[in-house]
């Protein structure tokens, strides 16, 4: 058991399934009272049934005050998990209105959002965590998703700037950074993340593993793939070398299409 979040008062967002539902039922077993938030209504209220939490369907963005006063007044543990992916960087380039809102709006703001009414109570009391589920993409980038990529690195900057304006406020801030995982959000990156995902792909279990590791270790970057610490030091140390051989898995991914 990890004691930081026993009788934690927990929300996670996008939590109707895949790494979201993973989360809250860890947490859940780890002795935390979950809030499972999701667009999804019926599988926000499966889940929260599952592992006796409170389901709190909607919009990621304006669930705070709801999860808040279902938790009792007091939220300890954010975990931004809610995400879209889609593949819009095909022949057509790489400007598709609709997909670059979506993706700014969920996998970023979402985050500036709840963070922006869950400090001052942290501030005040000394304490809080704040979870960013982000991806590989967010250190690195994802072929045939270039507003995915974009909102990626937004995302892992926000949880950066929040660690490191905070941390000493007694802010916690955990950034985690997969590669491929088997949820519904990979079959959507398409035929790109079949070619560079699905062959490392792991199950939503190991990615909340490997974030209560890094919570035990108090680590800022969770990688549930330790491989991408490799590949973020190539693109930092040799970043042509790097985009060339982006290019060949995008020539690659290209004329297998």
């Amino acid at each position: 058991m990890v004691e930081a979040v026993q009788d934690a008062g927990v929300v996670v967002t996008g939590a109707g399934g895949g790494i979201g539902a993973a989360l809250a039922r860890r947490f859940a077993a780890e002795g935390a009272r979950v809030v499972v938030n999701d667009l999804d209504a019926q599988g926000a209220e499966a889940v929260a049934e599952e592992i006796g939490g409170i389901a709190v369907p909607g919009d990621a963005s304006a669930i705070v005050g709801e999860a808040r006063d279902a938790l009792g007044g007091t939220v300890d543990v954010y975990c931004a998990n809610a995400g879209v992916a889609f593949e819009d960087g095909g022949d057509g380039g790489p400007l598709d209105e609709r997909s670059w809102a979506a993706a700014w709006d969920v996998n970023v703001m979402a985050h500036v959002r709840a963070a922006h009414l869950l400090l001052p109570g942290w501030l005040e009391r000394g304490g809080g965590r704040f979870v960013s589920t982000v991806s590989a993409a967010g250190l690195l980038t994802m072929i045939g998703a270039p507003s995915y990529s974009v909102t990626k690195h937004g995302a892992y900057a926000f949880a950066e700037w929040l660690s490191l304006t905070y941390r000493h406020r007694g802010l916690k801030v955990h950034a985690i950074c997969p590669q491929g995982v088997r949820t519904d959000m990979l079959t959507a990156t398409g035929s790109a993340g079949d070619l560079v995902l699905r062959p490392t792909a792991i199950e939503p279990d190991a990615v909340a593993d490997a974030l209560f590791q890094g919570i035990a270790e108090d680590r800022f970057l969770i990688l549930p793939h330790p491989e991408v610490a490799e590949y973020y030091q190539a693109r930092a140390a040799a970043p042509d070398r790097w985009l060339a051989g982006m290019n060949h898995i995008q020539r690659k991914w290209e004329a297998a299409r």
